[in-house]
């Protein structure tokens, strides 16, 4: 289950890393600076790049949140037929 807060603030920070990396690549366009071009480039791939990480480290995060709560209530589950049986 994704957090609505922490979503959010990724789609932030994302869209201020990737309009950087596009303001510098077109900065370099633009002024025929090759160097500054490639380097607004490579911010844009190095934060898509950081982006891949994060949304696997989340979906991880997720999935293992989502495997424990199951086996709590597995757990739950099967306290519960421990006690209707009164052998």
């Amino acid at each position: 289950m994704r957090y609505p807060l922490r979503t959010h603030f990724h789609l932030e920070v994302r869209m201020k890393d990737e309009i950087k990396g596009k303001a510098d690549e077109l900065k370099g366009k633009l002024t025929g600076d090759k160097k500054e071009e490639w380097k607004g480039k490579a911010e844009q791939e190095a934060d898509k790049m950081r982006r891949g990480a994060r949304d696997i480290r989340d979906d991880a995060k997720d999935t293992a949140n989502d495997m424990d709560e199951e086996a709590r209530r597995r757990d739950r589950e099967a306290e519960t037929v421990r006690e209707k049986k009164s052998w």
